[in-house]
């Protein structure tokens, strides 16, 4: 009689589900780890749709801006040029970038926050992007009207846009609808659009709603310089899910940004500004 082995043949799994397990592993594991469990696990490693879909922004919001080029770099060139997302926290590098542009024509979803992207460096960026259907530059302060107009230009079948700021970086400005009026201008196809702590008024945002007809969601949340009540959101827009401009606890579900601390904002409010003066910006 013939004894069962517990012994499972790892190198004769199909090829599908061993894509379902890479895809569920974490960055260092799908390079450490995986491709070293036996030869045809290494050669699946290595082939390009393994490496259709990116996403290292936990990853890349704890590591050094050198250590992020390199690591985008080597993960771009995997892909062969069969990228469809790519996720990626604090890209400096120009040269990576331009890198991106040149090797991942085919990316459809890009999510680049807290990057060093400028107005320059967008218009030969996103010439090359063409098939962008959800793009997220948060947080990316060098950019701003001039980069909107030239995505919507150049990124004729975006969909999804994050746009979104940092209270701490928009603190005591005033107000001004220019970067609304670029999307509104340049992106008429957009059914879902972020855009939190911005210093728009009430003309920006009802440019952007009598615009963008396909809109099914717009966050507005800590964008103070807007009266919600003003636009009859429910009378003149019942199909748009409209979130703000009170700010619930967006810092405590810590959706503002990935990787800060709630503890750490609200310190530093205290610390320089008083607390007492945001009293209205938070559910503490």
């Amino acid at each position: 009689m013939e004894v069962a082995s517990d012994f499972r043949p790892w190198d004769e799994l199909i090829e599908d589900p061993l894509g379902d397990i890479f895809s569920r592993l974490s960055i260092e594991e799908k390079m450490n780890v995986f491709p070293l469990v036996c030869k045809s696990w290494h050669q699946i490693a290595n082939k390009p749709y393994c490496w259709q879909e990116i996403e290292i922004e936990d990853w890349s919001s704890s590591h050094e801006p050198d250590q992020i080029d390199r690591m985008v770099e080597k993960l771009v060139r995997k892909s062969n040029g069969s990228l469809k997302k790519l996720c990626v926290y604090g890209v400096q590098s120009q040269r990576v970038l331009i890198y991106i542009a040149e090797n991942a024509g085919s990316l459809q979803t890009l999510r680049l926050p807290r990057s060093n992207l400028s107005d320059i460096i967008m218009e030969n960026f996103t010439s090359k992007l063409s098939m962008i259907t959800s793009l997220d530059v948060s947080y990316c302060l060098q950019i701003g009207p001039q980069a909107l107009e030239t995505i919507g230009k150049n990124c004729k079948l975006l969909e999804v846009l994050r746009r979104n700021m940092h209270p701490i970086d928009t603190f005591d400005k005033p107000f001004v609808d220019d970067e609304a009026l670029a999307i509104a201008l340049n992106m008429p196809k957009l059914k879902h659009l972020d855009m939190t702590y911005h210093l728009m008024t009430n003309t920006g945002i009802l440019k952007i709603l009598s615009s963008c007809h396909d809109l099914q969601h717009l966050d507005l949340r800590g964008c103070w310089g807007v009266i919600i009540r003003d636009i009859c959101v429910n009378e003149n827009y019942p199909s748009i899910q409209i979130l703000g401009p009170h700010v619930d606890d967006i810092y405590m579900n810590g959706d503002f940004e990935e990787g800060s601390d709630a503890s750490d904002i609200l310190e530093f409010l205290h610390f320089d500004f008083g607390l007492e003066d945001w009293a209205g910006f938070f559910v503490i």
